[in-house]
C-alpha cells in the first residue's frame, strides 16, 4: 500500500492456520438462521454443500462476497494512491476471517477498542494492533506487559497524566516491559482525549518521563465531534485535524517522541477519511533526512461492509463528485431477510426480525424487495417503511391499494450501521452475489 506501507508487510499480519480452523467448527442449534439439516456439518462442509439463500431460515443477516471484495480493493487502492497506512477498526465486525482479507490487501494491522477485543486479536495471531483507547484496568495493563513483543505489537492511546501514572505503577512490577503509546487529542463535547493542544502536550511530557512508556505518535477520532457532512460539521472536523497536526509539530519541536521511533499520526473513521488525508498528509516523512519517519494512519472500519443508511450518505465517496485514486462508491454488502408473520390491519405487516437481529441506532431498516419465498423471485417494494421495532418483530407500513403483502412473504431489508449489525450474530452466511448468485459460499464467525 503505497510508499509508506512497507512497515512489516514481509511478515503475515494474522495466523492463517487459526483463522482456517474456523472452517472446522461443527454447526449446531447455537447458530440462528441455519436449518436443522446443517447440524453436524462443519462450516466448510456446509459452504460447499450447494446450500443457497433458500436453504436458510428467517430472520437472517447475509453478507455479499462480491461487494465485500470490491470494497476492500477500493479502499486499499485509495490508501495506496494517497500514501497512507490503514488499520481497519476490527470492532466493526469482530470477525478474524474478514480481518485477514483486509490484512491481505495491505493493511498495517487491525484497530481494536478494549482489552477483551485485544485478547481476541492475540488469540488469532494478529501481529499489529492499534488499541484506540486508554488502558486503565490494571489487569489489562499487566496482561499487555506480559504478552506484547515482536510478534504481537500493540500501540495504545493515552490522554491523561493520571493514566500515565497508573500504567507506570503497574509496569513497575514488570521490569523491562515498555508499552508504545500515542497521545490522544479530543475536543469539546467529544468523547475521550485531552481537550486542548496544550493539555495534550502536558500528557506527552508525562509519557516521555515514564520509563515504562514509549511515545510513538498522536491521534484521535474526529467522528465523535461531528455526525453529518454539512458545512458546520466539516469545519469542525477540519479544525480538529489541524489541531492534531499542531500537536504533532509541537511534540517534534520539543523532541518528546521516543528516540528512534517511527511516528504515527492516526485519525479517520469511515466518514471523514478524505479530510484526514487532506489535512495531515503533509506531515508524512520518509525519515531519510535525519528526522523520524512519520506516517498517517486511517482506522476506517465500516467500509468493507458499508450500508444502506448512515455510511451510504456520509462516505467521502458518496459526498464527492470525483475522488482521486479510486472508484467513487462503496456497495452495501449486508442485508436482512425477514418473513411476514401477521397482517393484523390494512397497510400493516409484522415481520419476524427485530432489534435483536438488525441495527436500528443509525436509522430504521429500509424495505427494498418482497417475494413469496426466501431465495425466490423478488419485486421492488415501493412506498413502504419500517416504522417501529420490538425485540423480535418490526412493523412494515405499506400502501394496501398499490402493494399486496401476504403472510409468509419475505422482505429484503437494507440496513444502517454495520457495527451494530454484526454483534447480533455469531455466524453470518456469505452469499456469492446477492440477488444474482445466492449460493452460500462461506460462513463468517464473530467474537463479541
Amino acid at each position: 500500500m503505497g510508499a509508506t506501507a512497507d512497515r512489516g508487510t514481509d511478515v503475515p499480519g494474522i495466523d492463517s492456520a487459526k483463522v482456517d480452523a474456523l472452517d472446522s467448527v461443527e454447526l449446531s442449534w447455537r447458530y440462528k438462521s441455519l436449518p436443522a439439516a446443517a447440524h453436524g456439518q462443519t462450516a466448510a462442509q456446509y459452504a460447499s454443500s450447494g446450500a443457497t439463500l433458500a436453504s436458510l431460515q428467517t430472520p437472517v443477516l447475509t453478507l455479499d462476497a462480491h461487494s465485500m471484495a470490491g470494497n476492500v480493493e477500493t479502499m486499499a487502492r485509495w490508501c495506496a494512491g494517497h500514501g497512507v497506512l490503514l488499520a481497519p477498526h476490527g470492532k466493526t465486525t469482530m470477525a478474524p476471517q474478514m480481518w485477514r482479507d483486509q490484512l491481505d490487501h495491505g493493511a498495517w494491522g487491525i484497530t481494536l477498542a478494549n482489552a477483551s477485543q485485544l485478547r481476541v486479536g492475540h488469540a488469532f495471531g494478529v501481529r499489529r494492533i492499534m488499541l484506540a483507547n486508554s488502558l486503565t484496568d490494571p489487569q489489562a495493563v499487566a496482561w499487555l506487559a506480559v504478552h506484547q513483543g515482536p510478534g504481537f505489537e500493540v500501540v495504545s492511546w493515552i490522554d491523561s497524566a493520571q493514566t500515565v501514572a497508573l500504567q507506570g505503577t503497574v509496569l513497575a512490577a514488570h521490569p523491562g516491559a515498555v508499552l508504545d503509546v500515542i497521545v490522544e487529542l479530543g475536543g469539546g463535547g467529544g468523547r475521550t482525549g485531552a481537550r486542548t493542544v496544550a493539555e495534550a502536550a502536558e500528557v506527552a511530557r508525562a509519557v516521555a518521563a515514564e520509563p515504562g512508556l514509549r511515545l510513538v505518535g498522536v491521534g484521535g477520532y474526529e467522528g465523535s465531534l461531528a455526525h453529518s457532512a454539512d458545512d458546520g460539521a466539516l469545519t469542525t472536523v477540519r479544525g480538529y485535524l489541524r489541531a492534531l497536526r499542531e500537536l504533532h509539530e509541537q511534540l517534534l519541536a520539543e523532541k518528546l517522541y521516543a528516540p528512534g521511533a517511527d511516528i504515527i499520526i492516526t485519525a479517520g473513521g469511515s466518514a471523514y477519511f478524505d479530510d484526514v488525508v487532506q489535512e495531515l498528509a503533509g506531515c508524512i516523512t520518509a525519515g531519510t533526512d535525519g528526522g523520524p519517519r512519520v506516517d498517517v494512519m486511517l482506522r476506517s472500519g465500516a467500509y468493507m461492509v458499508h450500508d444502506d443508511g448512515f455510511y451510504r450518505g456520509i462516505s467521502p465517496f458518496a459526498r464527492a463528485a470525483e475522488v482521486p485514486g479510486g472508484p467513487r462508491q462503496f456497495a452495501s454488502a449486508m442485508h436482512a431477510w425477514a418473513r411476514v408473520v401477521s397482517t393484523p390491519e390494512p397497510g400493516l405487516a409484522i415481520l419476524d426480525a427485530g432489534k435483536r437481529d438488525m441495527p436500528v441506532d443509525e436509522g430504521m431498516p429500509e424495505p427494498q424487495q418482497i417475494g413469496r419465498s426466501l431465495g425466490g423471485d423478488m419485486a421492488v417494494l415501493d412506498d413502504a417503511a419500517i416504522t417501529a421495532v420490538n425485540d423480535q418483530h418490526c412493523y412494515l407500513r405499506f400502501n394496501p391499494e398499490t402493494t399486496a403483502v401476504n403472510i409468509g412473504d419475505v422482505v429484503r431489508l437494507g440496513l444502517s450501521h454495520p457495527c451494530t449489525a454484526f454483534d447480533k450474530w455469531t455466524l453470518i452466511p456469505v452469499l456469492a452475489r446477492t440477488g444474482t448468485d445466492n449460493r452460500v459460499v462461506g460462513l463468517v464467525h464473530t467474537f463479541f
